[in-house]
């Protein structure tokens, strides 16, 4: 099984209702966004003229950098298979990938808050939501589209989806050939992605050609700096030895905050 969701762009009427609804699900802060809408165009396209919107969100990518580059320890997590009830073990850092959905997930009681992921990501589909702190990170942590999996284990649909105006948004199972949203890609939906990479977005686009061109043209994403980070990665790493002793110590506030600054600069001076 893979979920994943089609945009169609021909009946995307660009009124925002899917960001709002994602926003009073899951209590996205204003100023962030798990999906977004932009408006693009008119412009000229060979010798027509095309106006479309961008609808994004997270696309759940096949081979998603975002998990790579997560420098959370990994711990070993026992996924099972909603439908046949198998059970998998793999290793994970603080975000992975679904062995038996393939979306893209994120512990996070596990996430450090370095943003390391939210840089990686070439679509800006994740953020660090400073509102959600623990004792192993004061500045928050990784946030994104998860495809509402709450809601699907639930037995309904994206939150997006059900209150999408125009049915704009599918969702379903992309290895299933009957479904719906196999059958826009057998159509010629489209992923995103980045030029001379191959990261499999499932996150699609359908629509005229014109429009379709105009996404691809304004929209197209660039792989992150990698070497950037990497660098992010590495601090994070030094920092995450004081984050354990300032929980193993119950050290929380200002004075753990100070402990883990106090080591963090002890280690860079080394």
């Amino acid at each position: 099984m893979q979920y994943g969701m089609i945009i169609d762009l021909e009946r995307c009427v660009g009124c925002h209702a899917c960001a709002i609804a994602c926003k009073a699900e899951w209590e996205v802060p204003v100023e962030f966004g798990r999906n977004w809408v932009r408006r693009l165009g008119p412009t000229k396209v060979g010798d027509e003229l095309a106006s479309t919107y961008y609808p994004g969100l997270c696309n759940h990518c096949a081979k998603p950098p975002c998990v790579d580059a997560c420098p959370a320890d990994p711990v070993d997590v026992v996924f099972k298979d909603a439908k046949t009830g198998k059970t998998v073990t793999k290793s994970v850092a603080a975000t992975w990938k679904d062995p038996f959905n393939g979306t893209v997930q994120i512990d996070k009681s596990r996430c450090l808050g370095c943003g390391a992921c939210a840089e990686a990501c070439p679509y800006g589909a994740r953020y660090v939501n400073p509102a959600l702190t623990d004792d192993v990170s004061s500045d928050g942590k990784a946030d994104k589209c998860t495809y509402c999996m709450p809601r699907v284990e639930a037995g309904l649909i994206p939150a997006c989806v059900q209150t999408c105006l125009t049915n704009a948004r599918i969702f379903g199972d992309l290895d299933d050939p009957k479904s719906e949203v196999a059958k826009y890609v057998a159509k010629g939906a489209k992923g995103l992605e980045p030029k001379g990479a191959s990261i499999g977005p499932n996150s699609r686009y359908y629509g005229k050609k014109k429009d379709i061109t105009l996404l691809f043209q304004d929209e197209t994403p660039e792989l992150a700096d990698m070497g950037s980070v990497k660098r992010r990665v590495m601090m994070a790493s030094m920092v995450k030895p004081a984050m354990r002793k300032a929980r193993d110590l119950g050290l929380l506030g200002l004075a753990g905050a100070m402990l883990v600054k106090g080591l963090s600069e002890k280690k860079n001076d080394e």
